[in-house]
C-alpha cells in the first residue's frame, strides 16, 4: 500500500562549506538522508550513489520483512559500488557516506541506519531519537565516561565508528521495525542540523503542527542562525494528518540532485593522513572512519583529557574552598571588632564579637568580667543585660558598664 501522509525534503550547503556533500530523498514510501565524506573528491559522489541506489526501493511492499531485506541488500550493494567506483577512480579513495533510511509499510516504519545522521520520532508532544550514532563519543556516552551534553562539544564528536564506505563490502547496518500511527512526525536529518539545533528547539518546531515544508524551513533557519558549519539536510514525514497527501514526482535534494558524472578533482598529497584531516579547512571532511590502531590513540587521548579535567576540577575546588575560607575569615575578623554587654552566670560581662553561632563555632568570647553582680542591678537593667546590650566599640561597652555600676549610697 502506498504511504498515506505528507512529506518534504530540503538541503543546504550551510554557511561554511563550499559544496554540499549531503543527499536527501523523499518519495512515496521511501525517505533517506545520506551525509557524504571524503572532501571535494568524494563525499558528494558517495552520498549520491547511496541515494540513487536506494531510490529503486521506493514502492509498496507486501511485508515489513521484505522491506527490511531490500534495505539491507541495497546498502550492501551500495558498498560494493563505492569500492568499484574507487577502483575506477583512485582519487576518490577514502570516500564514504552515512545512510539513514525509512520505508513505510502499512502501519509500520522499517529503518536502516549507519553513521551519525539521525532519525527522530515526534509523538504525543515528545521527541525521541530513534537511531544511535555510530560515533566515538557515543561509545563514551554509552560507557558512562561522558554525558550527552559533553558529547555535543567533544573535539572528537565527528569520528565515525561505522560508515558506508570503500573499505568493506559488508557494512554493519542497524535495521529494525517500529509501529507508527496517525499524527506521528518522523524527522531524518544530517548532523548539520542535530549538531547545531538541540532537541528542545527541534521539538518546539515540530510541535507547531505546520506543514512539513514549512517546518523544515523553520529548522533550517535555526541551523543557519546557529552558524551552520556543515551541510544541512532535513526530511520530514507526517503520518496521516491534516496536510495534503504526498503525490507526484519524488524529491531529491543535495548532491544527488546533480548529475553524478561531474569531473572529480585531482587528489591532494597527504590526503589519507589522520592528523592531516584534523587540521584541514572548513570545507574539508569533518568525519571519517578510524582504523583500529587509531581508535586506541583516541581512547588514550580521551583518558588524558579526563585526567586533565579531573586535575582542573580539583584545582578549581581547592581554589573555591580557599576563597570561601578567606571570605569566612574576613567575616570572622569583622565580628571581632564588635562588642556587647551580657551576663555570665551571676555577673555582668563585656563580650567581644556578635551573639551568633555557626554550628559549634561561637562568634563571641568574654572580654572582661566586670564583677558587677546581676543581683545588685534594678530589675529592668538586669533584664536588659540578660537579653544583651549591643555596643559600637569597646569604649561604648565600657560606658554602658559604667552606667550599670551601682553608685555609692544608692542601696
Amino acid at each position: 500500500m502506498v504511504f498515506q501522509g505528507s512529506s518534504t525534503a530540503i538541503s543546504h550547503t550551510g554557511k561554511v562549506r563550499s559544496n554540499n556533500q549531503d543527499s536527501g530523498y523523499c518519495g512515496s514510501n521511501l525517505f533517506v538522508v545520506a551525509d557524504g565524506m571524503g572532501g571535494h573528491a568524494g563525499g558528494d559522489v558517495a552520498s549520491s550513489l547511496a541515494v540513487h541506489r536506494l531510490e529503486e526501493l521506493d514502492h509498496p511492499y507486501d511485508s515489513t520483512a521484505e522491506a527490511e531485506r531490500a534495505l539491507q541488500r541495497a546498502i550492501s550493494e551500495t558498498a560494493t559500488e563505492l569500492i568499484s567506483t574507487v577502483g575506477r577512480k583512485p582519487e576518490l579513495a577514502g570516500m564514504g557516506t552515512t545512510v539513514t533510511a525509512l520505508v513505510m509499510v502499512d502501519e509500520f516504519a522499517v529503518v536502516a541506519h549507519i553513521g551519525d545522521s539521525r532519525l527522530y520520532l515526534y509523538r504525543g508532544g515528545a521527541l525521541t531519537q530513534i537511531t544511535t550514532d555510530h560515533t566515538f563519543v557515543q561509545r563514551l556516552v554509552d560507557s558512562g565516561r561522558i554525558t550527552p551534553e559533553e558529547a555535543r562539544h567533544h573535539p572528537r564528536r565527528s569520528v565515525l565508528m561505522r560508515v558506508l564506505g570503500d573499505m568493506s563490502p559488508d557494512p554493519e547496518v542497524d535495521t529494525f521495525i517500529m509501529p507508527t500511527q496517525p499524527g506521528d512526525r518522523w524527522l531524518l536529518c544530517s548532523d548539520g542540523l542535530s549538531g547545531v539545533v538541540d532537541d528542545a528547539h527541534t521539538a518546539k518546531a515540530l510541535a507547531q503542527d505546520m506543514a512539513p515544508a514549512r517546518t523544515a524551513d523553520v529548522l533550517l533557519k535555526q541551523a543557519l542562525d546557529g552558524g551552520a558549519p556543515d551541510n544541512v539536510t532535513i526530511v520530514i514525514v507526517d503520518v496521516g494528518g491534516q496536510h495534503p497527501i504526498f503525490s507526484g514526482t519524488p524529491t531529491i535534494v543535495g548532491a544527488a540532485s546533480t548529475p553524478l558524472g561531474v569531473e572529480v578533482p585531482a587528489a591532494r598529497s597527504g590526503r589519507g593522513g589522520w592528523l592531516h584531516l584534523r587540521s584541514q579547512a572548513a570545507n574539508e571532511p569533518t568525519h571519517y572512519e578510524p582504523a583500529a590502531e587509531y581508535l586506541e590513540e583516541l581512547i588514550e587521548e580521551d583518558r588524558r583529557r579526563g585526567r586533565r579535567r579531573r586535575v582542573w576540577w580539583i584545582i578549581g575546588f581547592v581554589l573555591a574552598l580557599a576563597a570561601l575560607a578567606a571570605v569566612a575569615y574576613g567575616c570572622y575578623q569583622w565580628t571581632q571588632t564588635r562588642y556587647y554587654v551580657g551576663a555570665d552566670e551571676n555577673t555582668v560581662v563585656i563580650y567581644r564579637g556578635i551573639q551568633q553561632t555557626i554550628g559549634p563555632i561561637a562568634l563571641s568570647s568574654p572580654h572582661e568580667d566586670t564583677q558587677i553582680l546581676l543581683a545588685n542591678l534594678p530589675s529592668y537593667q538586669r533584664q536588659a543585660v540578660i537579653e544583651t546590650i549591643p555596643a559600637e566599640s569597646l569604649n561604648d561597652a565600657m560606658a554602658i558598664v559604667d552606667n550599670l555600676r551601682p553608685r555609692e549610697g544608692s542601696r
